[in-house]
């Protein structure tokens, strides 16, 4: 995968998770901040916990950090899967957002 190619896929799974933000503030009470810098997604939670989203360009990853853990992922065609687990990013977004949220979150791309 060349850089380009790189950015056109993981772009659009930024862009996705910014929505996905949109659409959880609107859906439900939680109250979830979303703040983007350059390839950097920061979602904070009302308890002021963060997950962290950002692009890895020179490795072709995205990178999550969240209380659970540190997970990178690669695009494997189909979708970006965890680089150890083989587990999909929205999967794995929902489950740590749901968790340090208080409350089932889904994200989806």
């Amino acid at each position: 995968m060349t850089d380009l190619e790189f950015m056109n896929r993981a772009e659009p799974l930024l862009l996705a998770l910014e929505q996905g933000c949109d659409r959880i503030n609107d859906e439900t009470d939680c109250d979830l901040d979303s703040q983007r810098s350059g390839s950097m997604v920061t979602l904070t939670f009302a308890n002021r916990s963060q997950i962290i989203v950002n692009l890895q360009k020179p490795l072709h990853e995205v990178w999550l950090a969240a209380r659970s853990g540190g997970y990178h992922y690669r695009f494997d065609g189909q979708q970006w899967r965890d680089t150890k687990t083989g587990s999909e990013f929205f999967t794995d977004l929902s489950h740590a957002a749901s968790q340090q949220a208080g409350q089932t979150l889904v994200f989806s791309g």
